[in-house]
């Protein structure tokens, strides 16, 4: 694995997603740099981050080790983390250590397929995480030499449509097949989820929107506390 050229994510960590769309408030990269930090000085041990500014940002504030991405929406195309090998390599080279890709056989946008994203980034020397879906396309990912295969999208494509989340069946039984690290992400939301993904044999966990976003988080208290209303909205 080449990630030993650039920091790695260390054994057991938590992995810190801090990014924000466009539409959202905390959008900018001076926003997550600030988020970022906050989650290292609580013992965070890496940053998922979105875009080259964010990566620019994030590591110049934290030093962490950062795992990269972007996300760009193509019409007709369903495929979109980091979805052709020249967004992975610009990621690369906006100094992400990991960078994370579509891991699922969906089509790509550039006309590439997976086989030949990841042997492309390979021979740049870029440490590649699998965002997948399934336990066939983790294990496909592996074999075609992903460094890190990531539960990222199991729940988030048409074949895994209403999975419960956080998928930790899907995670164990990866960590019990493949040969390289595989790290739980997706769905979890609270501490003892993100304990038990390592119990299971998680390399490292990530979580973002249970830490990180606002917006979703207090959306939680506003729903529990309607529903303990009686009808009317009345006490």
């Amino acid at each position: 694995m080449d990630a030993g050229k650039r920091g790695q994510i260390p054994l057991h960590g938590l992995v810190v997603s801090c990014q924000a769309l466009e539409h959202e408030p905390l959008h900018g990269s001076h926003h997550m740099a600030a988020m970022a930090r906050a989650a290292k000085e609580a013992g965070a041990a890496g940053i998922r981050a979105g875009g080259a500014a964010d990566i620019k940002a994030v590591k110049a504030e934290t030093g962490l080790p950062v795992i990269g991405l972007v996300k760009q929406q193509t019409e007709g195309c369903e495929v979109y983390i980091t979805p052709t090998l020249e967004d992975a390599l610009d990621i690369h080279a906006a100094g992400a250590d990991i960078v994370a890709i579509d891991g699922t056989g969906r089509p790509r946008p550039d006309g590439r397929s997976l086989q030949e994203t990841i042997a492309g980034l390979k021979q740049a020397g870029v440490a590649v995480m699998a965002d997948i879906a399934t336990f066939e396309e983790g294990v496909q990912a592996a074999e075609w030499g992903a460094d890190y295969v990531s539960t990222t999208l199991s729940g988030y494509t048409a074949e895994t449509a209403g999975t419960e989340l956080p998928n930790l069946a899907l995670l164990e039984k990866l960590a019990a097949s493949l040969p390289v690290p595989v790290v739980a992400e997706g769905g979890i939301s609270r501490p003892e989820q993100a304990a038990e993904a390592l119990r299971l044999g998680a390399a490292f966990v990530v979580v973002g929107s249970a830490i990180t976003r606002p917006q979703w988080i207090a959306g939680r208290y506003v729903e529990a506390m309607r529903g303990a209303l009686p009808a009317g909205g009345e006490p």
